[in-house]
């Protein structure tokens, strides 16, 4: 037999489902087209859980991600947490995208001579 799910059960798990907006899509792919075209990073991938969606970022598909950029949302009400992390470690953590997101580009990176 089938089970029965409260459809007002139902629209509670999908309100508590985080998301990125648009904006901070636009700027979450404009930051990563930068560094594919540098040849920095090959790919990325967004997972969204109950309680936060995940942008990350891969030098190639079969590796783990080189740095994910977490969104939570504490408290309904509350403004979005965003989180910079590379492996377990905590980079940066902040209420605005924009300061996650200008880690990145300070990252030290190899520069070839001639």
């Amino acid at each position: 037999m089938g089970t029965v799910t409260s459809l007002t059960d139902r629209s509670r798990g999908a309100a508590r489902r985080v998301y990125f907006d648009r904006a901070e899509l636009n700027r979450l792919l404009n930051t990563y087209s930068r560094f594919v075209a540098a040849g920095h990073w090959r790919d990325y991938a967004i997972d969204h859980d109950a309680g936060e969606a995940v942008f990350s970022i891969f030098r190639s598909s079969f590796e783990q991600p080189l740095f994910a950029i977490e969104k939570t949302i504490p408290r309904p009400g509350q403004p979005a947490l965003y989180r910079l992390r590379s492996g377990r470690e905590v980079l940066k953590q902040s209420r605005e995208l924009e300061e996650v997101l200008a880690v990145l580009e300070r990252q030290p990176r190899l520069v070839s001579s001639g």
